[in-house]
């Protein structure tokens, strides 16, 4: 199998219903404005009178382009890249042009058109340019490795309990070490996938519930685990092995160290377009491998940033005598 430094990025543009992407399109084109204006200015007062008299052409045309590229957004995904690419610049100019020629009479010149439509095509470019880096420069080697880490993180300890847990199901139980190996088997596939993509939270789900399965066969009633779910959205796509390493964490640091039964309560609900996650295991001051819990946080921060951008949240701490994990990200459905 291929390891994933060696797939190419694909090229593509922003995902324009992003809030971090039209965050980023808002500032860098203000800034960019403001930097003409200075050209301009020769004192604080012309540069406050040349930023004005930008601002007016220029935030209906930013506005209105991202409304339309908002709109657009599914349909510019399909095409391919390069198509992509003209088809914003052909967009953002038709704008400028509507924008330009709705001034007020005599504002609007054949000249001034033509220098308007110049400089949206290059600010255009230059924001086209700037995502592709970017789009190439957040997936480099490293972040892949650590990508791959996340997916080969299940300790070896797990891995031969598991195999203990089975074996001496073998003789009594044969039915659930039947399906024992089967859990075993499915966890480690979805482990060597690729987890680049999405994935549906009804599937990470089963997951997760397949490696508490395994879990269980060796914790027996010493594992509690509290789903609740009635509200939610199991289309929602999320990515890849989120659940399963908190689990295991929650397992390792909340359960283990325990003498009694735990109690893992895995909420999750749909609140309007966003996705809320929440877990919560027994805290033990006294029996912390902060290192690790930290990595594994990091990880999964890292992958929800990578797939969602600024609209993704994590929050994790001590809450009470629990170890609270919340997550919040937009609610996207599978085509």
């Amino acid at each position: 199998m291929r390891s994933l430094s060696q797939d190419a990025t694909p090229d593509a543009l922003p995902d324009f219903r992003n809030l971090g992407v039209v965050a980023r399109i808002l500032v860098i084109v203000n800034v960019l404005g403001f930097v003409a204006a200075a050209v301009r200015a020769s004192d604080f007062t012309q540069l406050v009178g040349a930023f004005l008299e930008i601002a007016l052409l220029l935030e209906p045309i930013l506005i209105t382009s991202l409304l339309a590229l908002y709109v657009a957004n599914a349909g510019l995904a399909r095409l391919p890249y390069p198509s992509a690419v003209a088809a914003v610049i052909g967009m953002v100019l038709l704008l400028t042009a509507a924008a330009y020629l709705l001034q007020p009479a005599g504002d609007a010149t054949p000249a001034g058109l033509v220098r308007t439509a110049a400089s949206a095509t290059l600010v255009t470019g230059f924001l086209v340019a700037y995502f592709h880096l970017r789009n190439r420069a957040f997936s480099p080697a490293l972040a892949e490795a650590r990508l791959q880490a996340l997916q080969a993180r299940i300790r070896p300890h797990f891995l031969f309990n598991s195999l203990n847990a089975v074996l001496s199901l073998i003789r009594t139980d044969t039915r659930r070490a039947e399906t024992a190996i089967e859990d075993l088997a499915e966890l480690y596939r979805m482990l060597l996938a690729d987890t680049r993509t999405l994935t549906t939270l009804k599937r990470e789900i089963e997951l997760t519930r397949q490696y508490l399965n395994l879990e269980q066969l060796r914790l027996g009633p010493r594992l509690v685990v509290d789903w609740r779910l009635d509200e939610a959205p199991l289309d929602a796509l999320v990515p890849p092995l989120l659940l399963q390493p908190l689990v295991e964490n929650a397992v390792y640091h909340g359960i283990e160290p325990g003498l009694g039964p735990g109690t893992i309560e895995i909420a999750i609900r749909q609140d309007h377009d966003r996705v809320r996650i929440r877990l919560t295991n027994p805290y033990h001051p006294e029996h912390q491998h902060r290192q690790g819990n930290r990595m594994a946080l990091a990880n999964i921060r890292e992958r929800l940033q990578l797939h969602f951008d600024a609209e993704a949240r994590m929050e994790s701490g001590v809450v009470g005598s629990n170890y609270e994990i919340a997550m919040q990200m937009p609610y996207r459905r599978a085509a």
